[in-house]
């Protein structure tokens, strides 16, 4: 059974409106809501003194009309009285200020007495309702690492740095050595003297600010799974665990795949525009979303906050027109969401959410979006099987976390962004409407056909290694700029041409090196296939040598136009691509359908802004198609209404 809902805080209205809003749930066709995860207070008014029965009250009504529950633990949102009596639990800017007591997720992850605290909270609630049957799951915490949350830079956050990485390395000296601390008089005598990445004159040492983010990854993850444990531990056997993760996953301080790793399944709030937006995102970005939250288990997930109304805290975002909010859920469900919950229920009239728009607006009007949510609820139940079924690619995209976070070290180009470099690669896989993986790059990877490798610096032998015999067997094999600069200490190699222990795979090697702004744009001249396809080339430059390797592109201005800026290679039974910079869209959608082509993977040819995503079922093919775009489509046959979406057996 799929499980379609809406997150519902019950505790925001007056008890006199249960009844009614309840019933305008079930007038959805819904089945679930999800409640609870900022009423700490509400559950512990005072320190010790538990008391869940207003949520009892709650639960009964809607176990009684047929509503499953998901339950949120309450760590992200502490009571006052928490802070006032340790304000020791607060986390601290970069500069210093103390994060004050207000807002939500002002805690330091490293403060034993917060998880403490948190720690007793959220094991009283599971162990409370663990016999209860219409509890179907439990959310850990709301949104990790969110607004910034991931960071802290107390005294509390620097004793544990410094012990973090006393435990990594063997002696302070061992540290020196591999930091190159030496430069500029950095040397320390003992792990105690280490800073942490305050402000400074200049910049502080790269490989600290790797470790760094790997200790920031390592608090988030220690306390998630600290919480995850407690609540496995009380919690009853029907009910399963998630957490719900939200939007800019590669922007954020902790690895997401470590994160949900002791997770049922992952769930992910999808909010395609937000506010201060004047139009959503792009559609291959928000597709790339979901690709990436279904990687993360490498299953179909849940999606717990779906965007239908207007969005903003201060400032409010773009309005979805009629049919848009209905239509990136069918592209979820397209992408492997099995489950789905809209946020919210009903606009709140006070605090910091009155301008975050739900199904019902404050004027308690049943209007255009519950009629949206209601026609979605109806149609996709016909498809429940349809979404339970697993999803297989040809096509993997790879990231590693420390790779990200060495780029944000030293962003090289002022106008470099990896978001921007790995959806320069996974877009014309999407036109093309191909089904697409986006995986930790530690994943086994051995069965894709085509793996893409955007800006991948930090590039250890042991990828290297897979990644030849990935091509050596057949496999095809596109690099991005950058590739194989550097290793996990965020140094660069010593007497090792780039692209470093890739080059043999590349067939080329990198001579010398320009960063480029976005508006910086070079022409390059194709050959042989590409002779007559035009393309540019911005933010970076890599200057390329063939060693073996056949030049696709070149440059062509005057001190430079003997370098080669593309190449392919052929490697073992494979292929193997390098891509010397930020290029244009046109030469990577022909040598992505090239590709496709040659590897016999399934493509589809649709209209600019029309989606197609199939599905199988047995032996039964489904087409998902959705229409981004504000004009009337066609597809073979099917006319599509603006933001229209349809389901279509093959």
């Amino acid at each position: 059974m799929a499980y379609l809902g809406v997150d519902y805080y019950p505790e925001h209205w007056p008890e006199s409106m249960l009844e009614e809003d309840i019933q305008g749930i079930k007038g959805l066709g819904a089945n679930i809501v999800r409640i609870g995860e900022f009423a700490w207070h509400l559950m512990e008014a005072e320190e010790g003194e538990f008391d869940f029965s207003y949520f009892e009250k709650v639960i009964a009504e809607l176990k009684k009309n047929g509503l499953s529950v998901m339950f949120g633990t309450p760590t992200a949102t502490f009571p006052a009285w928490l802070a006032a009596k340790h304000p020791s639990i607060l986390s601290e800017e970069q500069d210093g200020q103390v994060r004050v007591f207000g807002g939500r997720r002002q805690y330091c992850f490293n403060s034993d007495i917060y998880r403490e605290y948190a720690g007793k909270i959220t094991r009283k609630l599971v162990r409370h309702f663990s016999e209860e049957s219409s509890i179907i799951s439990w959310q850990v915490d709301n949104e990790f690492g969110h607004e910034g949350s991931d960071q802290c830079y107390c005294s509390k956050c620097q004793e544990k740095f410094q012990s973090f990485l006393e435990n990594k390395y063997d002696s302070i000296e061992s540290l020196n050595e591999t930091w190159g601390t030496i430069f500029w008089g950095q040397t320390y005598n003992r792990f105690e003297e280490i800073p942490i990445p305050k402000v400074t004159v200049t910049t502080h040492n790269p490989s600290l600010k790797l470790e760094w983010a790997r200790f920031r990854s390592h608090s988030v993850n220690t306390f998630t799974h600290e919480m995850t444990s407690i609540v496995r531990e009380e919690k009853g056997k029907h009910q399963e665990v998630t957490t719900n993760v939200s939007g800019g996953f590669f922007d954020k301080s902790f690895d997401h795949a470590e994160n949900v790793k002791e997770m049922d399944f992952v769930s992910y709030d999808n909010y395609p525009v937000w506010g201060g937006l004047e139009e959503p995102i792009s559609p291959e970005a928000i597709a790339m979303t979901h690709d990436f939250n279904r990687g993360l288990l490498q299953k179909n997930y849940w999606i717990v906050e779906e965007l239908m109304g207007a969005q903003g805290h201060d400032v409010i975002g773009y309005l979805p027109r009629p049919g848009q909010a209905k239509m990136w859920s069918y592209q979820a469900f397209a992408h492997g969401c099995s489950d789905m919950l809209y946020f919210r229920w009903r606009g709140m009239t006070k605090g910091a959410e009155q301008f975050c728009y739900g199904i019902v607006d404050h004027d308690n009007v049943y209007g255009r979006k519950y009629k949206e949510v209601q026609a979605l609820f109806e149609e996709i139940t016909n498809h429940e099987a349809l979404l339970e079924s697993p999803i297989q690619s040809d096509v993997a995209v790879l990231y590693d976390y420390d790779n990200i976070w060495s780029w944000k070290a030293q962003i090289q180009s002022k106008d470099f962004d990896f978001n921007d470099e790995l959806l320069r690669l996974y877009r014309p896989f999407y036109q093309l409407n191909t089904r697409i993986d986006v995986i930790p790059s530690d994943r086994d990877f051995a069965n894709y056909k085509i793996v893409l490798v955007p800006v991948m610096q930090v590039l250890d032998n042991s990828l290297a290694k897979r990644l030849k015999d990935f091509t050596d067997r057949g496999g095809t094999v596109i690099f991005s700029y950058r590739a194989g600069l550097k290793d996990k200490s965020n140094n660069i190699r010593l007497g090792e041409p780039l692209p470093g222990p890739v080059r043999s795979l590349i067939g080329a090697r990198i001579e010398e090196i320009e960063s480029l702004t976005s508006s910086h744009q070079l022409n390059l001249r194709g050959k042989g296939d590409f002779s007559n396809i035009h393309a540019e080339i911005s933010v970076w430059r890599d200057l390329l040598v063939s060693e073996g390797a056949e030049v696709l592109y070149e440059y062509t201005d005057f001190f430079y136009n003997q370098y080669a800026a593309v190449t392919k290679n052929a490697f073992g039974s494979g292929t193997v691509y390098y891509i010397g910079g930020g290029i244009s869209e046109e030469p990577l959608l022909v040598l992505a359908r090239q590709l496709v082509e040659s590897n016999q993977i399934k493509y589809i040819d649709s209209p600019e802004k029309v989606e197609v995503y199939q599905r199988e079922l047995g032996e039964e093919v489904y087409s998902f198609i959705m229409n981004h775009s504000e004009e009337a489509q066609n597809f073979e046959g099917e006319k599509l209404q603006p933001f229209e979406s349809k389901i279509i057996k093959n």
